[in-house]
């Protein structure tokens, strides 16, 4: 009798255990990333972009208007590289597609691999900054001592609100060197 109230019990904690576990990855997985959203959106934090590489329509130039685009560049805490925008800002015209470099320098006795994460101020901006090519998009491998120059060209939308006249590019890279070299289908590339 002991033991079928013992395993009755077991089997209602596992239960109860499962049960918890499914909540917390539906919580995470279902709360946590429209909750993040909504809280940037609402406090103007880490303008994401869409991730979606930009459609070319056809388009003509908003000469009558000129958008200040700043580009800043940061490292994660375990990222060594030398990172930094070729130019702190240009000055462009909506529709105009422009293209700026990113200076990467490995200071390194190993090679390394990359990846920058984009964020866009004022967030607002974000739907309307269009990455048409982007070091982005890829991790970016890079030889010990080795520099390198990373290509980024973009268009501001012709659709940018009228109040938003300036715009700030940032990257952080990251070191993902080990997560690479684990995964035998992206130290294939």
């Amino acid at each position: 009798m002991a033991d079928q109230q013992t395993q009755a019990a077991v089997r209602r904690t596992s239960f109860k255990l499962v049960l918890g576990a499914v909540a917390m990855f539906a919580f995470v997985f279902v709360v946590m990333v429209p909750l993040y959203n909504a809280l940037c959106d609402v406090l103007g934090l880490n303008g994401k972009t869409n991730g979606e590489r930009y459609r070319v329509v056809e388009a003509s130039v908003d000469t009558s208007r000129e958008i200040k685009v700043r580009f800043a560049a940061s490292n994660n805490e375990d990222m060594s590289w030398g990172f930094r925008p070729q130019t702190g800002m240009v000055v462009v015209n909506p529709g105009a597609a422009t293209t700026i470099n990113y200076i990467a320098t490995n200071p390194e006795e190993r090679s390394m691999v990359g990846q920058a994460i984009p964020s866009i101020v004022p967030s607002e901006a974000a739907p309307y900054f269009h990455k048409t090519e982007c070091f982005c998009f890829n991790q970016q491998p890079l030889e010990a001592g080795k520099s390198a120059e990373l290509g980024l060209q973009f268009i501001v939308d012709r659709d940018l609100p009228a109040h938003i006249q300036s715009i700030t590019l940032s990257y952080t890279i990251f070191d993902v060197t080990d997560r690479v070299s684990t995964d035998p289908d992206l130290a294939a590339r």
